[in-house]
């Protein structure tokens, strides 16, 4: 076996055996280290296993322990997990090389060698959720990666920081559980974990209750871990209180690893034709994501701290996924898939910005942000780029998804569909342009005024996502391309 061969469970191993050395080491600058060359060495297996799939190598199995599916447990890589890994990794590695300062200055030293193991725990089990042919390993993997984030949120400095992480625990907990109970039922009518052969032998078991109770319970539970509306509510304090880090690496990963395991199980396991023309999953999602798209955009504009009117706009922002899952034809879900993709980017971006306006100024707080934008313009300009690709302005990668996200929706002649994006999008506007207004048209409170500018440490990491929105704006190649080739196989059938 050559190295190339063992690129799927080194894109997991790698960041989940240097977690424990971070904590080990018991130097937070080595910690530090440590955890960037990690995430470093699992981005190189992940653009290894892009880089095949573009190639047309196919789907590739690595079964674990020479035990050979679907006995035995699997990594399976096609073009859809291979795209959400490459954004798993590249985020990691956008968010740790950012992590050293913003660490030091938003959380206790004695935490700092835990924060990082704890991050890169995250990695591991994100990266898992995504690279598992197994629907219990699925599970496993993505309470490793929960219960990692609960304690990562509970490390900001704002008391209500624990309150938030216990939140979510509740609320993570009640999906995961929704989840395992899903699992179960799908084992006790086939006798196997394997996604793959599950999609085998389900069609034949239908219109058996237990296989309809099993994707419900799935299906919820999947919709918590994502924060679905109504099922959003541990979100906003979750990012909101977390140290800015953590708000940037979850809101770029956590809820889109959770958006493609949807995904992965309506279209790959259960199929099409069960999922959405026999249970009618649509019918729920699509009312759900249009209300979430417009009601939370609008709770945006009225938020006065920053990280939490981002928050809010995720939630929306999951909505036009789902509404692209919910029209469930091949350009929907390539929009969707699209959206997963350019929304990391996006919110990468937004989120490192206000951590470095969190480190210069300490607050995200509206109020006390005026003028910032004479003082620190390099980091208000990238919040600025990541704002226009969020509102989906040409050339920008938002412009893409929702373009794509119209498209399916004038091919079924939803109308409606259309203008609840239109208006969602004025409303984007309206929440980005608060920002702009008090940054740059407000003057800067007595003795503020000068250059305060966060150092390059904070600024590269930042402007890197934010020109990565102008670029994937221009050249879809990479993010269209391989959504449309990640729509081929979900709706061939096979994971």
């Amino acid at each position: 076996m050559t190295l190339s061969d063992q690129l799927p469970i080194l894109a997991v191993v790698v960041p989940l055996l240097a977690s424990p050395l971070c904590v080990l080491i018991g130097n937070r600058h080595a910690a530090w280290l440590i955890a960037l060359l990690a995430a470093v060495g699992a981005f190189a297996a992940s653009a290894g296993l892009l880089l095949a799939q573009l190639q047309g190598a196919g789907p590739v199995s690595y079964a674990l322990g020479d035990w050979a599916p679907p006995i035995g447990i699997e990594f399976r890589v096609d073009h859809l997990s291979a795209l959400v890994l490459l954004i798993v990794s590249a985020m990691a590695v956008w968010v740790l090389a950012y992590a050293r300062r913003s660490v030091e200055a938003e959380v206790a030293q004695d935490k700092q060698t835990g924060l990082y193991a704890a991050l890169l725990l995250v990695h591991a089990g994100l990266a898992g959720i995504v690279l598992t042919g197994d629907a219990f390993n699925a599970f496993v993997f993505l309470e490793i990666s929960s219960l990692a984030s609960y304690a990562l949120i509970s490390m900001g400095r704002d008391r209500r920081a624990l309150t938030a992480a216990f939140q979510y625990l509740v609320m993570g907990t009640l999906g995961a559980t929704f989840i395992l109970i899903g699992i179960g039922f799908l084992y006790m009518m086939t006798g196997t974990l394997n996604m793959a052969d599950l999609a085998e032998r389900l069609p034949a078991l239908s219109d058996t209750r237990t296989i309809q109770a099993g994707f419900a319970f799935i299906s919820v539970g999947i919709a918590l871990k994502l924060a679905m509306f109504p099922l959003h509510l541990w979100l906003p304090n979750a990012y909101t209180y977390a140290p800015s880090v953590v708000s940037a690496f979850l809101a770029a990963t956590a809820t889109k690893v959770a958006v493609y395991l949807m995904l992965r199980f309506v279209f790959s396991v259960f199929g099409h034709d069960f999922a959405i023309a026999h249970m009618h999953l649509d019918y729920l999602l699509l009312p759900l994501a249009a209300i979430a798209v417009l009601l939370l955009s609008l709770v945006a504009i009225f938020q006065y701290d920053l990280k939490r009117m981002l928050a809010y706009s995720s939630v929306a922002q999951v909505g036009y996924m789902l509404m692209g899952l919910a029209i469930a034809t091949p350009l929907g879900v390539t929009a969707s898939i699209v959206h997963l993709f350019n929304h990391a980017l996006m919110k990468g971006a937004l989120f490192l910005a206000l951590g470095a306006v969190m480190w210069r100024v300490g607050s995200t707080h509206i109020g006390q942000l005026s003028g910032i934008g004479q003082r620190m313009p390099w980091t208000m300009g990238a919040f600025l780029l990541g704002g226009l690709s969020l509102i989906g302005v040409p050339l920008t990668a938002g412009f893409i998804s929702k373009w794509y996200l119209v498209s399916a929706a004038i091919a079924q002649g939803w109308w409606w569909l259309i203008l609840v994006i239109v208006i969602s999008s004025l409303l984007a506007v309206i929440y980005i342009w608060r920002v702009v207004e008090t940054a740059w048209f407000t003057p800067s409170p007595n003795g503020t005024a000068g250059r305060a500018e966060a150092p390059l440490s904070l600024l590269l990491p930042t402007w890197t996502l934010a020109l990565a929105n102008l670029y994937f704006g221009i050249d879809t190649s990479l993010s269209v391309g391989m959504a449309e080739a990640a729509v081929g196989g979900l709706f061939g059938g096979a994971p």
